[in-house]
């Protein structure tokens, strides 16, 4: 008969002490587990960077190629419609009245322009159109010509009337005035300046302030005194200067 006391054939004692008796509580230390740390939670930070960088280079691809295929457009149509400057010409001047003392200068001039657009594509609008007649430097009169339109390759009369009463001239200035007069030949300049709108359909183009300066106008008028009044009027039609900036 097999000795309880003798551990069964096959099964090693467990940690040196003899088995347990039959019905006994378990005699044993439980084993020892060390706490394990968990996992740490799945961590989505560098995900949403990354999609944000991802949007940002993505909107910043988007608004350059955006800007590019405007300037694309933009500058295409300035290939094909090409903005041209018009083209001024004053083709009367006359005055009246015309008298001068110590100080100041009186007189009623009459100007009429001719203005052509010589742009195939684009019609022009001009607004606020402001011109003064002026003697060298000096400013003797000033007035408003009321907006007018142009279309394409049109070519219109545009009248200004200017008058001055006592208009305050320089002294100098008043001198070579008297001095031409006795000569029977005055040099006056006009000038103009408006807001001018080039357009074509329902395509506008940036506002342009067009300048037109109409120099050394000769103007027989019949010798006299400065005190007296005379009249006179434009020897020969002149073409003008024009330019524009943009406005």
């Amino acid at each position: 008969m097999q000795n309880p006391s003798r551990p069964a054939a096959g099964y090693p004692p467990a940690n040196g002490y003899p088995p347990p008796q039959p019905g006994a509580a378990y005699p044993y230390n439980a084993p020892y587990y060390p706490n394990q740390p968990y996992p740490p939670p799945y961590n989505n930070q560098p995900y949403r960077a990354s999609t944000s960088r991802t949007f940002v280079r993505t909107f910043l691809i988007a608004m350059i190629v955006v800007f590019i295929t405007m300037g694309v457009i933009i500058f295409i149509l300035w290939l094909v419609l090409r903005p041209r400057l018009p083209e001024f010409r004053v083709d009367s001047l006359s005055i009246t009245n015309f008298s001068t003392s110590d100080t100041s200068v009186s007189g009623n001039w009459n100007a009429r322009l001719s203005v052509y657009n010589p742009n195939k594509k684009l019609s022009i609008y001009y607004d606020a159109v402001d011109s003064a007649v002026s003697y060298r430097t000096e400013i003797v009169a000033e007035t408003r010509i009321p907006p007018f339109k142009q279309s394409k390759r049109n070519q219109t009369f545009v009248d200004a009337s200017f008058a001055a009463k006592d208009a305050y001239v320089d002294r100098r200035a008043l001198g070579d005035i008297n001095a031409d007069r006795t000569r029977g030949t005055l040099y006056f300049s006009v000038r103009l300046l408006a807001r001018a709108e080039f357009k074509t359909g329902g395509w506008r183009a940036r506002n342009k302030i067009v300048k037109v300066l109409c120099q050394s106008l000769l103007v027989s008028i019949s010798p006299s005194n400065s005190s007296a009044s005379g009249s006179g009027k434009l020897e020969a039609p002149k073409d003008c200067q024009v330019g524009w900036t943009c406005g």
